[in-house]
């Protein structure tokens, strides 16, 4: 299942930078799977299944803002790749990283969030004959502030 989402990830990633910037590089398809699977992960066992979808988006994005960096630190500063540079943006953090991209991040970061659970729930709902080892799903629901679901 992580391979599946890894690979959607990766490819949603490697979209997502091509319909905005117009190219791509590859070590974005393998930062995109990375995020898609933490993301996915969070949201399935670490947060409470009732958090706002509002709140778990913030948190996807912290974390995808902070893997940005890391990949950015390797592959633009260290390698010196230039496969990208912020350092004429506002608040930004060596160049790697911007409030102006965290802040896009978040409304991605909760399309990605709803796009693994209905994954992973059509999954199970497909194939859970097939393989007695999966684990039960919910159909996906959402708060998207606060309250309860």
């Amino acid at each position: 299942m992580e391979v599946l989402l890894f690979l959607i990830g990766g490819r949603l990633y490697t979209w997502i930078e091509i319909i905005w910037r117009g190219w791509t590089h590859w070590t974005m398809f393998y930062l995109g799977g990375g995020c898609f699977i933490i993301m996915g992960l969070l949201n399935e066992h670490i947060l409470p299944w009732n958090m706002p979808l509002l709140w778990q988006a913030v948190i996807s994005a912290c974390i995808i803002t902070t893997l940005e960096f890391i990949v950015g630190c390797i592959i633009n500063l260290w390698l010196g790749w230039q496969v990208w540079d912020y350092s004429g943006l506002p608040f930004n953090l060596l160049g790697q990283i911007c409030l102006y991209y965290f802040l896009l991040w978040i409304p991605i970061s909760a399309a990605g969030i709803i796009l693994d659970d209905w994954i992973r729930y059509l999954f199970y709902r497909c194939f859970h004959k097939f393989f007695p080892n999966l684990q039960e799903r919910e159909r996906p629901h959402y708060t998207l502030i606060g309250g309860k679901s």
